[in-house]
């Protein structure tokens, strides 16, 4: 039985987006792939790491990772479960003149300098639109297009992407409490717990996560519970029971934070998208 299983939801001479979705019965390191083409992925379930020579980089939901061509990499799964994408590739014209040109890397090909960017929101809640939309045949051809190019300037743009920059060490350390909390995600942890688990104290690990990820590690943690729910709303038809499930307090809470984050209501984005519970 294969360890991957690939859908082409669009394919147009502008844009080309794949969901891609991996068991992640393989826990070690995978033989090296390469990437054909230039392209952005998007995590929008479960976890893996990507490994780029000695860089190593956790793919969960508030990250897109850049997939260069011609550039070898390994894939691993730390946390049962696998994981699902949403790869995206666009024509490499436009793919320029979208990205600033600070985060390309100088040479005939175009090519991003860093691994990864961390996405917000809004990037997470058009994800879902494009792939609940094309799953269900309800987006046409030019809205799904211009979402996606609407989804690539979001995930690149200095004020609604972020970069992280940091020492080899704390980078680490940052990914360590990362896999934490996507072993789990609707446990509410403690922050001793998780200080503990990666092997620092409390004071140190909130300081640090902080410094590289540009946010509090509790919000942190609800933007992956968020996604989630993003993810899980075709499947739900009573809410309460998501956002109880994904952890929050109430449906009061689920709601309330869901709304701060993308703007609408979970009932509110459930009908903007035209979900309904497959049955």
């Amino acid at each position: 039985m294969s360890q991957f299983s690939t859908a082409l939801l669009l394919k147009t001479k502008t844009v080309t987006i794949r969901d891609v979705v991996c068991n992640g019965e393989c826990r070690h390191k995978s033989d090296e792939e390469c990437a054909h083409k230039t392209s952005l992925v998007y995590p929008y379930r479960g976890v893996f790491m990507r490994h780029v020579g000695r860089t190593d980089t956790v793919a969960e939901a508030n990250q897109v990772l850049f997939f260069n061509a011609g550039q070898g990499y390994r894939i691993s799964h730390p946390i049962e479960g696998g994981d699902a994408c949403i790869d995206l590739s666009i024509d490499e014209s436009m793919l320029e003149e979208l990205a600033p040109k600070e985060q390309s890397q100088p040479g005939p090909a175009f090519s991003f300098r860093r691994q990864r960017r961390r996405i917000d929101p809004r990037a997470q809640a058009l994800i879902a639109l494009l792939r609940h939309g094309l799953r269900r045949n309800v987006a046409e051809t030019l809205e799904a297009e211009t979402l996606a190019l609407t989804l690539v300037r979001r995930s690149l743009g200095e004020r609604t992407s972020h970069a992280a920059g940091a020492s080899v060490g704390r980078q680490k350390l940052v990914d360590r409490a990362k896999l934490v909390l996507s072993s789990d995600l609707a446990r509410r942890w403690t922050l001793a717990e998780i200080a503990w688990e990666v092997g620092v104290s409390p004071v140190y690990l909130t300081q640090v996560f902080q410094q590289v990820e540009a946010t509090p590690l509790y919000r942190y943690q609800l933007r992956l519970r968020l996604a989630r729910a993003l993810d899980l709303l075709g499947q739900y038809d009573d809410l309460t029971s998501l956002g109880l499930d994904l952890g929050f307090s109430s449906h009061s809470h689920f709601s309330a934070s869901f709304k701060q984050a993308f703007g609408q209501t979970p009932a509110e984005f459930q009908r903007s998208a035209q979900l309904r519970r497959r049955p």
